[in-house]
């Protein structure tokens, strides 16, 4: 199984990055994504393209992927100051099927349901999950990440922690140049190298995907979708999807015997499994990343929200609290930017704000008190 989870949970352009309360505070300045001078680096590189040659990457190849590459400092800043969320079940579900990824799903169904239908008879994959994952991926393409993916690369390759990791992925991304599927200057992506509107690391690209729109090429890249869209689909029907069968639901609203029913958050809903939500779990390993996708396509299709209630946190409010909270602090002129229910960087850089200019003890932590007081 290729491992896409370090892409897909906070580090390229997916889920918890693109949350507006959920970026993590180390996110390196645009400035320093941009190329500087490193003789360390640049010594790796020639013994890279020692190693790409005799794989037969042609010189020109070569020459083409690395004319402009650079150290990016910023990708290392990044990589050593990852920010492991630890969301719960109802966090994660706040985030992954707000109201607005629900509504955006909805109009990309629509705007490519040519598309989308000709991807799910041809590859058995129920149309909403595929755009499920683009959402979670990219936000439905707005989110693709612009780093240059040879550059990011040999800059973790060359840094040494997870190093052949990373040199398989710029021998990949060799590879792809070389066929023609892209021209360097377009082979952007996350600051950990991957890439397109579903977030293809560059071996999973050569294994799975696929050129749908028969232009000779595998354009994950472009603003159409479409390529990367089949890709997904490709990459789940070749990772064992079973077609017609639901990933699965609520426990109880769902036909058929499934093959686990879990329960990740007590109280919560219960979740029966079936296969096909462990091929999710092959695109990324996670049971919340899987049920997060499942609900969201079942949302797009109109379904309803998940019945059983989670109840309030250890501070006593629930998701609708919190969103009230978030919703008042703003109007008060503390700006959480957004009303999400998950209290992140934000949210508690907007309580402080608000108990210091109160004389209050500046804890940033949300209570039913603090909700009281400024509800008036």
């Amino acid at each position: 199984m290729i491992d896409r989870r370090l892409f897909s949970l906070g580090l390229g352009s997916g889920l918890l990055v693109a949350c507006t309360d959920s970026v993590p505070s180390s996110s390196a300045p645009a400035a320093r994504m941009q190329p500087v001078r490193n003789a360390g680096w640049d010594a790796w590189v020639a013994g890279f393209k020692s190693r790409a040659a005799a794989q037969g990457i042609s010189q020109s190849t070569i020459n083409r992927a690395f004319q402009g590459a650079g150290y990016l400092p910023g990708v290392i800043e990044r990589d050593r100051n990852q920010v492991e969320f630890k969301r719960s079940l109802e966090d994660y579900l706040a985030i992954a099927t707000s109201d607005e990824r629900i509504a955006t799903g909805k109009q990309m169904l629509v705007r490519h349901a040519g598309t989308l239908s000709q991807i799910e008879a041809q590859y058995g994959v129920d149309k909403e999950v595929v755009v499920a994952i683009w959402g979670l991926e990219s936000r439905y393409g707005a989110r693709r990440g612009d780093v240059p993916v040879v550059s990011a690369l040999s800059t973790l390759a060359y840094d040494g922690r997870r190093g052949q990791f990373f040199e398989s992925q710029l021998m990949a991304t060799m590879k792809i140049l070389q066929n023609g599927d892209t021209a360097p200057a377009n082979m952007t992506g996350s600051w950990a190298g991957a890439m397109g509107h579903t977030q293809f690391i560059p071996t999973s690209y050569l294994a799975y995907a696929v050129d749908f729109t028969g232009d000779g090429r595998r354009d994950i890249w472009s603003d159409d979708p479409t390529d990367s869209l089949a890709s997904t689909a490709a990459y789940l029907a070749r990772s064992g999807w079973v077609r017609g069968q639901p990933w699965g639901g609520e426990a109880g609203t769902v036909s058929g015997t499934p093959v686990a029913v879990l329960q990740p958050q007590v109280p919560g809903p219960r979740i029966a499994v079936f296969r096909n939500f462990q091929v999710i779990k092959r695109y990324n390993n996670s049971d919340s990343y899987a049920i997060g996708v499942g609900h969201l396509s079942d949302r797009i299709a109109g379904g309803a929200p998940f019945q059983a209630s989670f109840g309030p946190d250890e501070t006593g409010l629930t998701l609708e609290n919190r969103k009230e909270l978030q919703r008042r602090l703003t109007s008060a002129g503390y700006d959480t930017q957004g009303a999400d229910g998950v209290i992140g960087n934000n949210t508690t850089s907007a309580i402080s704000a608000y108990q210091r200019a109160n004389g209050l003890p500046a804890t940033g932590e949300p209570s039913v008190a603090l909700l009281r007081q400024l509800g008036g």
